[in-house]
């Protein structure tokens, strides 16, 4: 018989083999929000030992999201999204070392934002494969310009 734990973490395990890329970047996303809000709140609870886990674990999320970018598609964007994420990084180091609730919440701002413009680009995505394989294509083929960012599986 499975406990619980076990029973989420097997549920866990099945979601992330069998996510696109595209859905396995927006659980990174969401891990990075999920964990930096975590660290915020126990920052404001004086908790240092829960902030720095979790702010740690979101620092881990956002180099994965950094070392997940394929800069040969367009290396401009590639260069520009890279800058961000150092940003965030460096945001969360910041709030970590230093008990900086603002900085925590900067990259948390960003992050947000970011997830959010990866669901709209998500959402594009699917109505444009929807019209595709209406027009007799594939719906499983990806259009031409999808998901830059997202490290091959």
């Amino acid at each position: 018989m499975s406990t619980p734990n076990s029973a989420s973490q097997e549920y866990l395990r099945n979601a992330v083999l069998t996510a696109t890329p595209e859905q396995l970047q927006l659980m990174l996303y969401d891990g990075a929000v999920r964990f930096a809000t975590r660290g915020l709140e126990a920052l404001r609870a004086r908790d240092r030992e829960a902030a720095f886990e979790a702010l740690d674990r979101a620092q881990k999320i956002v180099l994965e999201l950094d070392g997940g970018i394929r800069r040969e598609v367009n290396p401009t964007i590639a260069d520009q999204m890279r800058a961000l994420y150092h940003f965030v990084y460096r945001r969360l180091i910041d709030g970590n070392i230093h008990q900086d609730t603002v900085a925590v919440e900067e990259a948390l701002r960003i992050l947000r934002h970011m997830r959010e413009t990866w669901v709209l680009l998500l959402e594009k995505l699917q109505r444009e494969r929807s019209g595709l394989s209406s027009a007799g294509r594939d719906a499983s083929d990806p259009p031409a310009a999808s998901a830059p960012f997202v490290a091959e599986a």
